[in-house]
């Protein structure tokens, strides 16, 4: 076996990684040049590391490396050894809920372990003494128990709203949910249809929107709603989203006032089995926003989902009671908490 780290800023794109990509049917996020997109902007630039099997990659991790907040904004330029202690945390910062690692299909359960044994101490030798640890985000409870050893905290911290799809039509799963909730779901789809104010598109591969402008609506709408606790995230950029937003698996759906002002954006990115419905922005009502927008997102989700025939939609981990009343349920999610000491044990 062998572990090799790709700055996705610098470095080519892994032997083997677009197979491997395909295979374990990855989220877009995954895609190495998008990686990298994020990482020249990010405080915490995200690293690839894979452990193959001569050309195969058996396992991938997207990891963080994490410095205290001191002056910078930016990261180090690539190569620059970092002096003062750091940290590392595997995640994929744009996919809430879902881990920052992934194994090939033919893994096994009982090889995943040794696999990440093998990636922690690879970790270790590559960063040098001022690694202080690892933590994994956002597990779910068969990677959580991988993790699981003598001085390794484990713990649940929150969870994922998932939906699962046993529905023909969006008029099917409207059908379903509460009585009060149906039907102020059918009341704003009428009331978005009917108002000559608001023009709604949605599709993949959007060429026609103004990237910096849709950056600008999802930080503000973060920013009035709170920083996460430990957001090791850096705000998504322009150049990052306009990539984005034009990849052919990724579907962006619009809220745009008769003035050609955005109100709301939602991106949902595509999946065979998972669409994960990603990104939020909406302008606030006494800012001009329209109210009831997120609701009519969901409308236009299900819609999707419904029509691909997928096996479930997943919403993130914010606003838990409001996406149980829309039919999600709370998938437990976990982190692990490795000291240096005992990586790779």
């Amino acid at each position: 076996m062998k572990t090799g780290f790709h700055d996705p800023r610098t470095d080519p794109v892994p032997v083997g990684w677009p197979e491997f990509f395909r295979a374990a049917r990855l989220h877009p996020v995954w895609d190495y040049d998008l990686m990298g997109l994020d990482a020249w902007t990010a405080r915490n630039p995200p690293v690839l590391a894979t452990v193959s099997d001569g050309a195969k990659i058996l396992a991938a991790f997207s990891v963080l490396v994490c410095r205290p907040r001191l002056r910078y904004r930016f990261a180090p330029t690539p190569g620059h050894r970092l002096l003062r202690p750091f940290w590392a945390e595997v995640c994929q910062p744009w996919l809430s809920g879902y881990p920052g690692l992934a194994f090939a299909p033919e893994v096994a359960a009982a090889d995943r372990r040794p696999l990440i044994r093998d990636f922690e101490r690879s970790l270790r030798r590559r960063f040098g003494p001022g690694l202080l640890g690892v933590l994994y985000r956002a597990l779910g409870q068969d990677f959580a128990q991988d993790l699981q050893g003598r001085g390794r905290l484990v713990k649940a911290v929150d969870s994922v709203a998932v939906l699962e799809n046993r529905f023909a039509s969006e008029d099917e799963w409207i059908a379903s949910l509460p009585k009060s909730r149906r039907g102020g779901l059918r009341r704003q789809r009428r009331r978005i249809a009917d108002d000559p104010g608001v023009v709604v598109v949605g599709g993949a591969g959007r060429e026609d929107l103004d990237s910096a402008e849709v950056a600008t609506l999802i930080q503000g709408h973060r920013d009035r709603h709170g920083k996460l606790p430990l957001d090791t995230r850096t705000p998504p950029s322009a150049a990052f989203l306009h990539r984005f937003l034009r990849r052919p698996d990724v579907h962006t759906l619009t809220y745009t006032g008769a003035d050609g002002r955005l109100l709301a954006v939602n991106t949902l990115l595509d999946h065979p089995d998972s669409p994960a419905k990603q990104h939020w922005g909406t302008l606030p009502v006494d800012e001009g926003g329209r109210q009831g927008l997120l609701f009519d997102s969901y409308i236009h989700a299900m819609r999707y989902a419904t029509r691909r025939g997928v096996k479930e939609l997943t919403a993130g981990r914010g606003l838990p009671e409001l996406k149980a009343t829309l039919g999600f349920r709370a998938r437990p999610v976990y982190a692990a908490a490795v000291p240096r000491p005992v990586l790779g044990w």
